[in-house]
């Protein structure tokens, strides 16, 4: 199949997996899965991947979309959880799982070991969303899940790379790769926040010099965390992290005189992109199967085993030592931090046994584990084969397989009864400031152009109407529509004042968001709502 058709081939297998997932009630990258297995199937051959291709063309959006996107607010008040998790884990897992990897399959080398553990450790939010649309998990839980999944996605790739540079040159300094973490680390930070800051304010100096023009905002901001990581990557610092950090960056940077329009376009376009994007690794992995058995079952012969058979049980065991370690790691943390908070006399509440299994099972890999391994070199630099590639290629694919499954059908189980908390708390006040914000506008507007109107007293009716209408949001939490009883002409008037109430919104909720009165979930939410009540009214 040629290059162009396997394209297209994929993109449509992406498009159908979202209605058969819906009408199946099975999880979206599982459906995705199986159409990949399909189309390798009829066509009776495998895409041939260039590993660094395959890396820079589907990891940066979608790192740079989870820092966009996470709500920055969970992120900080569970920093302590979320930071342990993603780095501690992922060197906890590495090490324990390097090790266990190794002995299980001496044919396996130490670095490679290494390097398979490295990919493995990190969660995927994507697959956890999947399953989450199914049975809702609670919301500080899914919280700290997409925090820890948006921080070890770079600490675990970072780990597979000094892995990755063990193998293929033989040699290993622990103090020299502590040095190099801290570097690529640090300055794939720093090369992420300047770059974003860097687009955000030449956009801004654009629009407010010429006009915003909607496609090309879209299309830059398409292009930033490509920018962000091939800079990072040209100093030898973090992609990845440059990635991530460009997103957050971008998210506390932008620009409030974003028109709503692009606003709206650019969340449908990141949609797009997000689901065209993990769907096709999904369905990637699933094309990749058939040839990924084979190769996995001749490495399975220099492990002294003959049957195939012995992949599923090395799959088992691995999904097995990565849910005792996150269970190990998940039920420390937890305990160490009801010993801090006692000793402090803070509040705290008792470590539930079930949310410590669910957080051990939520740990589902997926677009990244696939894009990681994927990346393994194909040879070392001698030239020769890398050894157990096919393998660690098979275990990770067997993984992602394996925990979405658990996942699917364990979570469900674990999670009911399990009180799931007010996630929109700040969401109610909000609406009544925003509303206070946007009647004092409308009557201070009123009051000064009423008089300067041609028609002074459908000015005033019309004013009158919409804050009365704001009113009625302060005190029921309803907004009400009535436009009966005025000529046609008042369009105009109404829109100008319906704009202008916007605006006082608008102003308002980005007051509390500077303020940390109201949560990020929450903010989106209302934006989203202020931009479709704008473009309504011809904003």
């Amino acid at each position: 199949m040629s290059t162009i058709m396997t394209i297209l081939a994929f993109l449509l297998a992406v498009a159908i997996s979202g209605p058969l997932a819906r009408a199946l009630r099975v999880p979206l990258p599982l459906i995705q899965i199986a159409l990949g297995y399909g189309i390798a199937e009829y066509t009776g051959e495998s895409v041939a991947l260039n590993p660094e291709v395959f890396f820079l063309l589907l990891l940066p959006p979608l790192l740079f979309l989870d820092g966009w996107r996470i709500p920055k607010d969970g992120l900080f008040r569970d920093k302590g959880m979320v930071i342990g998790l993603a780095l501690g884990l992922v060197v906890f897992t590495v090490l324990g799982l390097g090790t266990f990897l190794h002995w299980m399959i001496p044919a396996m080398p130490w670095a490679v070991a290494f390097a398979a553990a490295a990919i493995l450790s990190p969660t995927d939010p994507i697959a956890v969303s999947a399953i989450a649309s199914r049975t809702p998990i609670p919301p500080r839980l899914m919280h700290v899940l997409e925090g820890e999944s948006l921080l070890n996605d770079a600490s675990g790739l970072v780990c597979m790379r000094f892995a990755v540079a063990a193998a293929l040159t033989g040699s290993f300094s622990l103090a020299q790769a502590a040095l190099n973490f801290v570097w690529v680390a640090l300055a794939g930070l720093a090369v992420g926040a300047v770059v974003a800051w860097g687009v955000t304010r030449s956009l801004d100096l654009v629009q407010r010099r010429i006009g915003e023009d909607a496609g090309s905002s879209i299309l830059i901001g398409l292009l930033t965390p490509f920018a962000a990581y091939l800079t990072a990557e040209a100093i030898d610092a973090s992609g990845i992290l440059a990635a991530v950090a460009a997103g957050i960056s971008m998210a506390l940077l932008e620009s409030t005189r974003l028109l709503a329009g692009t606003r709206v376009q650019r969340r449908a376009f990141w949609d797009t992109v997000q689901f065209a994007t993990n769907g096709v690794i999904f369905v990637l992995l699933g094309e990749q199967l058939p040839a990924l058995v084979d190769g996995a079952i001749q490495v399975v012969g220099e492990t002294g085993h003959a049957s195939p058979w012995w992949l599923a049980v090395y799959v088992t065991a691995v999904v097995g030592a990565l849910a005792g370690l996150r269970y190990a790691w998940v039920a420390a943390s937890m305990r160490v931090s009801a010993w801090s908070a006692r000793r402090r006399g803070l509040p705290h509440a008792a470590t539930d046994r079930r949310v410590v299994v669910a957080m051990s099972l939520a740990g589902v890999r997926g677009a990244v584990t696939l894009a990681g391994i994927l990346t393994l070199p194909l040879t070392l630099d001698d030239g020769s084969p890398f050894p157990a590639r096919d393998l660690a290629i098979f275990l990770a694919a067997g993984v992602i397989l394996a925990s979405l499954l658990i996942a699917s059908f364990a979570l469900p189980r674990l999670l009911r009864g399990i009180p799931r908390g007010d996630s929109h708390a700040s969401e109610a006040p909000a609406r009544r400031t925003a509303a206070a914000a946007a009647l004092r506008a409308i009557e201070d507007h009123g009051a000064v152009e009423t008089p300067k109107h041609p028609d002074p007293e459908l000015y005033a009716a019309i004013a009158t109407h919409l804050a009365e209408d704001y009113r009625r949001r302060l005190g029921h939490g309803q907004p009400h529509e009535g436009e009966a009883g005025h000529p046609p002409h008042a369009h105009d008037i109404e829109r100008e004042l319906r704009l202008i109430g916007v605006a006082a919104e608008r102003r308002a909720l980005a007051r509390l968001r500077r303020e940390r009165t109201i949560d990020d979930t929450s903010y989106q939410k209302l934006i989203r709502e202020l931009d479709l009540a704008e473009l309504r009214w011809g904003g």
